[in-house]
């Protein structure tokens, strides 16, 4: 029986430092070929390559074929749910600070 991928997890996918530096890369530019990131890193291209796929998975990066050349560019769309996240205990810990200013100011 056939069983349908899982689409890799975000946090998965943004654990891995190389990961986030690819995301970093291509933020900062509209669209990079595959050889213009293998460039930023100390690894061959297939380890790049890998990199690249688990994003892809993850729905952060898109890609798009130019002729015999690979693009890719960043789908940011994804990283609201990390950011929903860190959002909430952001909240969680200035009501924590803002609480014990509050105690600090009674003594």
């Amino acid at each position: 029986m056939y069983e349908k991928k899982q689409d890799r997890d975000v946090y998965v996918a943004i654990a891995d430092p190389t990961r986030r530096k690819l995301l970093r890369l291509l933020a900062d530019a509209e669209e990079l070929p595959l050889y213009e990131l293998t460039d930023q890193f100390e690894m061959g291209r297939t380890a790049v390559s890998k990199h690249l796929a688990i994003l892809k998975e993850a729905g952060l990066v898109v890609d798009r074929k130019v002729g015999r050349e690979t693009r890719y560019r960043i789908n940011a769309t994804p990283l609201m749910e990390i950011k929903d996240w860190i959002s909430y205990y952001e909240k969680f810990w200035n009501e924590k600070v803002a609480l014990l200013k509050i105690l600090l100011e009674e003594e």
